[in-house]
């Protein structure tokens, strides 16, 4: 018997279990930067008309009202710096950024990345103040841990919603943020 799920793209069980493989690891850094964590900032960057670059946004927007109260969900769109203020005051332990880049690797494929890792990192974003020194400004004015969860886009064209592949991949790292902020915050 096959069962088609119409609301759900497609993704090959190839795919599948690649995802699961590179998000088991993922998801164990992440635990293991957050296992102190007291007070958490998760910033979704990226813009609504350029496809897979609104994955960050779209990533915080799939958290709203799931995750503890110590955690806050910023929606930055293309300009992360009009945040810096607010999370500053916010004081949070840690911030973690949620953004498109690319980083030559496939479609979907994630990496957590810490700010002493930017300069060296051949990550391409598309924001007017380079992610370095925002990360340094933010760790400096709130004395937060800082990381970068960082996702290779597929499409990053004018258009609006995510593709597929990304789609999906937007639901499993919201999932997976949901699962370690209400187990660890």
């Amino acid at each position: 018997m096959m069962i088609f799920c119409i609301s759900k793209p497609f993704v090959p069980q190839k795919l599948l279990l690649q995802w699961i493989f590179m998000a088991d690891k993922i998801e164990k850094k992440i635990a293991d930067w957050f296992s102190d964590a007291k007070k958490v900032v998760v910033a979704g960057i990226g813009n609504p008309i350029r496809r897979d670059d609104f994955v960050g946004m779209k990533i915080v927007q799939d958290l709203q009202g799931a995750v503890p109260k110590n955690v806050s969900l910023i929606e930055c769109e293309t300009v992360p710096e009009g945040f810096m203020q607010e999370i500053v005051e916010i004081k949070p332990s840690h911030v973690l950024l949620v953004d498109a880049a690319i980083l030559g690797l496939k479609p979907g494929e994630m990496r957590l990345v810490f700010p002493e890792q930017v300069m060296d990192f051949p990550a391409i974003t598309t924001h007017m103040l380079p992610l370095r020194i925002f990360c340094e400004y933010i760790a400096k004015m709130a004395k937060a841990k800082i990381a970068l969860l960082l996702i290779e886009p597929e499409d990053t064209e004018f258009g609006e919603g995510l593709t597929p592949r990304i789609q999906v991949t937007a639901e499993k790292v919201a999932v997976m943020l949901r699962r370690l902020l209400c187990k660890t915050c």
